[in-house]
């Protein structure tokens, strides 16, 4: 057994060996692509990093410091009931506007909370898939039937394979569920302090990533023009509840509220600082206070040292294979434009691989559908690109594997395109 092990590392030496020296380092292609994928992660870090990522950590921190384990398995476990978890997990995303990356510290909150596996991957899909603002844009620039489309199917996908998942691990959850209803554990706060609590923090997030809306969508744009406005006013809400419902220490959490206060009054036109000043005095909040708000904290800090490397590892190669929008990695773009064209199984199917394994930071689907369209992209292709390629990505991929495993991870993944592929099919056929 020893013998196996000692040939898969020198079997994986032998491999770098042979890429590292043939490595075809002068020619311009791959030049370029090396230049891509620094992009792509120097963009991902730029704009996602701080706004998305981190206020993810913390709420996901916050789902295992704070909320009650029965309460995650009374409406999300493996023997809760299945209607209402669904339907809550299967419309998400039209509160929480986040990519496939900014899900997962959320998908792993629940989940390590004891979530069934279900609800947790209805959950995980409909997150970034069934955005309110996406669809909208995906009516108004792509077409009204293949808005309609998107919004039915990623509703529809996400439960069918929250249930599929539930269904080929069911000995799994039947263990989950015999060993849960064995636990018995107390409330520490009511549930309407917790609501307030994650609420602020949820709303924090959505206002602080309001993508810019066109002028004639008034709702939209007006939110946007006032978004730092909203994010002050939950993070102000945040720091009240910890006053009152967590017991922080009343000096320390007005310390903690001048520096993000400071900046955003004197430097308005740059409010990602005030907003970055606010995390770092909320972690020396957390701290330095109560043994509960310290539990918050670490819980954070040990997702983030799981996914952060591994996302910016998977948001690297995407760039490297993939490139950004507009711009090439190692696979020509007309490769793929060339690929998508009609409505065949082969072009959806191709379409829907692609889709899984590029990054889309949330709208940007919509410009890169646009211009492959105007290139004869087919428009069962086109949705199946909508419905894979949100909620999945290589660095996605990287990060579910070391929550769920490899063979949670390839299933998902394989239920998604396939479904992906066969939607596109149909719909390609009647439009």
């Amino acid at each position: 057994m020893e013998w196996k092990k000692e040939y898969k590392i020198l079997l994986s030496f032998i491999v770098a060996f042979f890429v590292l020296y043939f490595l075809p380092t002068q020619s311009p292609r791959f030049q370029g692509a090396v230049m891509e994928a620094f992009e792509l992660t120097k963009w991902y870090v730029r704009e996602h990093i701080v706004l998305c990522l981190v206020p993810a950590l913390f709420i996901a921190g916050g789902i295992s410091a704070f909320v009650n384990q029965q309460s995650v398995m009374k409406y999300f476990g493996a023997g809760a009931n299945k209607f209402l978890s669904y339907s809550v997990a299967s419309v998400s995303g039209t509160i929480l506007a986040v990519c496939s990356c900014t899900v997962l510290p959320l998908f792993s909150g629940i989940y390590k909370r004891g979530a069934g596996l279900g609800p947790a991957i209805a959950f995980l899909y409909s997150g970034p898939a069934i955005n309110v603002l996406a669809i909208v844009l995906t009516a108004r620039v792509l077409g009204f039937e293949l808005g309609v489309a998107r919004a039915v199917g990623a509703v529809l996908f996400s439960v069918i394979i929250g249930l599929i998942m539930a269904f080929i691990f069911r000995d799994e959850e039947k263990i989950k569920k015999e060993t849960q209803s064995q636990l018995n554990v107390g409330v520490k706060r009511p549930l309407w302090q917790n609501i307030i609590y994650f609420a602020s923090m949820a709303f924090i997030l959505i206002f602080a990533n309001w993508a810019k809306a066109d002028e004639t969508d008034k709702f939209f744009y007006f939110i946007y023009k006032i978004k730092w406005v909203l994010t002050f006013i939950s993070a102000f809400s945040l720091w009240l509840s910890l006053k009152l419902f967590f017991g922080a220490d009343t000096k320390k959490l007005i310390i903690s509220f001048i520096p993000p206060l400071f900046l955003a009054i004197f430097l308005p036109q740059y409010p990602v600082i005030s907003f970055s000043a606010g995390f770092i005095s909320l972690s020396w909040l957390l701290n330095t206070d109560n043994d509960e708000l310290k539990d918050w904290f670490y819980y954070s800090w040990d997702l983030a040292k799981q996914i952060f490397p591994l996302l910016i590892a998977g948001v690297f190669v995407s760039g490297f294979l993939l490139g950004r929008p507009g711009y090439e990695g190692i696979i020509p773009s007309r490769w793929v434009e060339w690929a998508v064209g009609g409505n065949s199984f082969v072009a959806n199917f191709f379409s829907a691989i692609v889709a899984a394994f590029m990054y889309f930071a949330t709208l940007t689907e919509i410009p890169i559908l646009q211009g492959l369209m105007g290139a004869g992209m087919g428009k069962g292709p086109a949705l199946a690109l909508l419905l894979a390629g949100p909620a999945l990505s290589l660095p996605n991929m990287l990060v579910l594997k070391s929550i769920m495993g490899t063979k949670k991870t390839v299933v998902y993944v394989s239920l998604v395109v396939i479904m992906a592929t066969i939607t596109g099919m149909f719909y390609g056929a009647f439009f």
